[in-house]
């Protein structure tokens, strides 16, 4: 089987569970670090012509990071795309799940039983904790409603102040974000790469926690230690 994966978190999940599988994943597919497959271009902006090249049995793909036209366009060259969607934890693991299935890897991956065993008790923060949580800046947006990071957080302690919010990804002014006072702003390194020195200084007077965005974000192996590596980034910061 040939399977090219559009999805940073998915192409660890399968380079680790079925080695052999993957003949072509995007530019951020940055895991497993000796991924030795053909480049595709981005999550984006995917070279449709070269993913055909590499003839795949499957194309894994997210309906939030892959592009529609994208993905029509390899249906109608014929290629069977898998599209996965993902706003909590739970359906990570259905989903997850279901890629794994498609792709014939057997047996069951033991980070995938150690991911749900995680999950079935994280360290909780108490008391829960408020946050802002921004994923790019100029201009500057945050998690809002219904997404995976979202879900993540408050399953360790933490609520951020725009999960009612109408958009997913809303555009709030700084001064708002400000105004929010949450008690943590958390600052993820992807999309947008936030550093000591890139963000932090935006909110003054503010705890920030500067987080790994694979731990966050991504769906996949990281998920069997994402709750002890944010909760302790978040309880470093929040003593």
């Amino acid at each position: 089987m040939r399977v090219v994966s559009l999805v940073p978190s998915l192409t660890e999940a399968v380079a680790v569970s079925a080695p052999g599988l993957l003949v072509g994943a995007t530019d951020w597919c940055t895991h497993p670090a000796d991924l030795d497959v053909t480049r595709v271009g981005g999550t984006k902006n995917p070279k449709v012509d070269r993913v055909l090249a590499l003839a795949p049995d499957l194309v894994i793909a997210n309906e939030e990071e892959n592009r529609a036209p994208d993905l029509d366009a390899l249906r109608t060259a014929g290629v069977e795309v898998l599209v996965t969607e993902v706003r909590d934890v739970p359906q990570a693991f259905r989903e997850l799940a279901r890629v794994l299935d498609a792709c014939g890897a057997e047996p069951r991956p033991a980070w995938l039983r150690d991911a749900e065993q995680a999950w079935a008790r994280p360290p909780v923060l108490e008391p829960r904790r408020t946050a802002v949580v921004p994923i790019w800046r100029r201009p500057w947006m945050v998690l809002g409603r219904a997404t995976f990071a979202g879900d993540v957080l408050a399953r360790l302690g933490v609520d951020h102040r725009y999960a009612g919010h109408t958009d997913r990804y809303p555009r709030i002014p700084l001064d708002e974000l400000r105004a929010a006072a949450p008690d943590v702003v958390v600052l993820p390194d992807e999309p947008y790469r936030f550093t000591a020195d890139d963000g932090p200084e935006s909110f003054e007077g503010l705890p920030c926690a500067l987080v790994s965005g694979r731990h966050l974000t991504w769906y996949g192996p990281s998920l069997a230690e994402a709750p002890r590596v944010l909760a302790e980034a978040l309880r470093a910061v929040l003593r």
